[in-house]
């Protein structure tokens, strides 16, 4: 193999495929990127057996040839090369690479293409396209929510599903670790009608967001019965999907909370990150919310070092009620809010609590309480 190419057009695809490689594999294999050129292009191919990410990029072939280098080596190498500078990448025979720009001369290590694993994907029965702005930010205000406890595997990702509300067929995603729930939901993308409920994993969600960042036009999306894939220009990501089934979201989401709580919704999260700063993570870093006659108090008490307290003007219709939260969770939700004013919907201070915005009702976030 014989390429040649632009450092940093081989930096920007070896960024998109290089993440998701782990840093300790039992395949060394598994380390490596694939690197195959042919036709005036070099394909690059990284995977874990979960994810794969291709992406061919632009190139000077004088003699077509595969072959497979540490992944994380290689962009650390073109990441740390003049911008702008020319890049060679040549075989040593089976076992080198050499890696030549300007007075740079690198030797990797190679291991034989023949044993690099294939994600194979199947039939997709589903493609459709959404607008990359779109799959962001059902992504961003989700993505906080998902569980990281490896017993609830089916908590570990996002959960997206179509269902027709208000007579229009609509995409929902929704992420939850049982202390707080995110969803929301957009129109349906033309061809997802019938597609059915997945679930995207955690780590496929954070490096789709990666390649989302900046993106203007449509991502193709493919689904069979246990991947998917998404395509955005020449980036091609496919996944497994979490198989299990996701709990009933809807039947924990309150129906009849009637304690309505207007509040600026960066007063809010100032006030509570200040107070907070001596809550104890033994107590859970609980903040306790007083509402009274337009009032909010919000107060902490850590037996270590002492009490916190702050008030602000809310509108608040009740003669008074008083509930507990986690600050972190508090803040997470607080944080997803595009509105200047959050809106608190309470029913009693054991039940979950609704939050959404001012008028807004495409995203909906629920939090579980805690005694205070």
């Amino acid at each position: 193999m014989k390429v040649t190419l632009e450092r940093n057009h081989l930096l920007k695809s070896l960024g998109h495929v290089h993440r998701v490689v782990e840093r300790r594999n039992t395949y060394p294999i598994l380390a490596n990127v694939l690197l195959k050129a042919s036709d005036g292009k070099l394909d690059l191919r990284a995977t874990d057996l979960d994810i794969e990410v291709t992406e061919s990029v632009p190139a000077m072939v004088g003699q077509a040839g595969t072959t497979t280098v540490p992944a994380h080596t290689l962009y650390e190498i073109v990441r740390k090369l003049s911008d702008g500078a020319e890049v060679r990448l040549e075989n040593e025979g089976a076992e080198q690479l050499l890696v030549t720009s300007g007075r740079s001369r690198f030797h990797l290590a190679c291991l034989s293409p023949d044993s690099f694993p294939d994600l194979k994907s199947g039939t997709f029965t589903h493609t459709f396209p959404i607008a990359a702005p779109t799959l962001r930010e059902l992504i961003e205000r989700t993505q906080f929510a998902i569980s990281n406890e490896e017993t609830r595997y089916y908590l570990n990702g996002i959960y997206m599903h179509m269902l027709d509300v208000g007579g229009t067929p609509t995409l929902r995603a929704v992420a939850t670790d049982g202390h707080r729930m995110a969803r929301a939901e957009s129109d349906a993308p033309a061809g997802a009608k019938g597609m059915p409920g997945i679930i995207v994993p955690k780590k496929t969600v954070s490096e789709v967001q990666k390649l989302l960042e900046g993106a203007e036009g449509d991502v193709e999306v493919e689904l069979s019965d246990t991947k998917i894939r998404f395509t955005l220009g020449g980036v091609v990501l496919l996944s497994k999907l979490i198989e299990g089934t996701f709990p009933d979201y809807d039947r924990v989401t309150p129906k009849n909370n009637d304690k309505q709580m207007n509040v600026d919704k960066q007063t809010f999260a100032t006030a509570v990150d200040r107070v907070s700063t001596i809550a104890s993570d033994r107590g859970g870093k609980a903040v306790k919310l007083s509402m009274k006659e337009g009032q909010l108090e919000l107060s902490v008490t850590n037996p270590d070092h002492g009490t916190a307290s702050e008030e602000l003007a809310v509108e608040f219709e009740p003669e008074s009620f008083e509930i507990g939260f986690n600050a972190r969770y508090l803040l997470d939700i607080i944080g997803q809010i595009r509105s200047e004013n959050a809106v608190f919907l309470f029913n009693d201070a054991g039940s979950p609590t609704l939050v959404r915005e001012d008028g807004d009702a495409k995203a909906l976030y629920v939090l579980m309480p805690m005694r205070v």
